[in-house]
């Protein structure tokens, strides 16, 4: 199976505007935002593998 690594370019430009955004938090924002990130994409990884064990 050929897995993409690359980012699309839709992805690179929400990234771009994620960057600029982030940049003006405070740490404790960063945090919060980092663990909320994490936590959606431990979500995300639950749903994949729920859904390859139905295939």
């Amino acid at each position: 199976m050929d897995l993409p690594v690359e980012l699309t370019l839709e992805q690179q430009f929400r990234l771009q505007n994620l960057k600029g955004q982030v940049k003006n938090l405070s740490q404790e924002e960063a945090q919060e935002f980092l663990l909320e990130i994490l936590r959606q994409m431990m979500v995300k990884d639950n749903l994949v593998k729920h859904l390859l064990k139905q295939a």
